[in-house]
């Protein structure tokens, strides 16, 4: 994390995704990007705080919108940009932040440079509405841009939009110092050092700590998870974990950062 050297303060950035739509509520559609954009966002420094999944409904989307730009630095979503007539994540963001929707010139251009203005259908200028005020982000695959507007960064919901989009984005991002992680894994069930895992916690309050049971070949196992900004605390929060499992009398497998 991001030291000020005159008053030693850490500041931690943190981020929150809201997944648009009702196909991933139904099933049809399986989300990929809260797993892309997690692992994009630790190695920009920014942790992802929480992730809502809402359907195409536009008072959820402001709620979960104004409810999580409260709590963090970076609000994304996902999914609802598109020329159909459920994409409507852009008048709703728009409602939730207290703008206009207008054809933003810049974006029309874009459109117009990826279709040819002779395509340029209604649907598709629909994708040139965008928030007043807002900052494109440039859509390398398929022209229609995102944008940010007050915090709130509006992605595509295609996996390969929404990375590409990511990449133009990212550099921008003020984040932290990136997150380590460590994993201990061993063949003990979780019960037997759960007392001491949570002793471990209390301890360094600076490293996140998680255990993850799992039952391969007849026998029960734990991963325990380590991750934290800070190298020094993970690494003796580590070697504690270590020694516990030791105690049991197992061999134990790491995987350090």
């Amino acid at each position: 994390m991001k030291t000020d050297p005159k008053s030693g303060n850490h500041k931690q950035y943190k981020a929150a995704l809201v997944v648009i739509g009702n196909e991933i509520l139904s099933g049809r559609t399986q989300d990929k990007n809260i797993n892309h954009l997690a692992k994009r966002l630790v190695e920009a420094g920014i942790i992802l705080f929480e992730v809502r999944i809402v359907p195409d409904v536009e008072e959820r989307i402001i709620e979960a919108v104004l409810n999580l730009k409260k709590e963090v630095d970076y609000v994304f979503t996902t999914g609802g940009i598109g020329p159909t007539h459920d994409d409507i994540t852009t008048k709703s963001v728009a409602r939730a932040l207290g703008v206009e929707v207008e054809q933003n010139q810049e974006a029309y251009e874009m459109l117009s440079n990826h279709y040819g203005r002779e395509k340029l259908t209604d649907a598709r200028l629909k994708m040139a509405q965008i928030p007043k005020g807002a900052n494109l982000i440039p859509n390398p695959v398929s022209g229609a841009p995102g944008y940010e507007i007050n915090g709130v960064y509006v992605l595509a919901g295609v996996p390969e939009i929404m990375a590409a989009m990511l990449d133009n984005l990212l550099p921008s991002l003020k984040g932290g110092d990136v997150i380590l992680s460590a994993t201990v894994t061993c063949k003990l069930p979780e019960s037997r050092i759960a007392k001491e895992l949570y002793d471990i916690q209390d301890k360094w309050k600076n490293v996140e700590i998680g255990s993850y049971p799992n039952f391969k070949d007849g026998d029960f196992g734990v991963s325990v998870v380590l991750r934290s900004a800070h190298r020094d605390d993970l690494m003796q929060a580590l070697q504690e974990v270590q020694d516990i499992i030791s105690k049991n009398g197992v061999e134990f497998a790491s995987i350090l950062p």
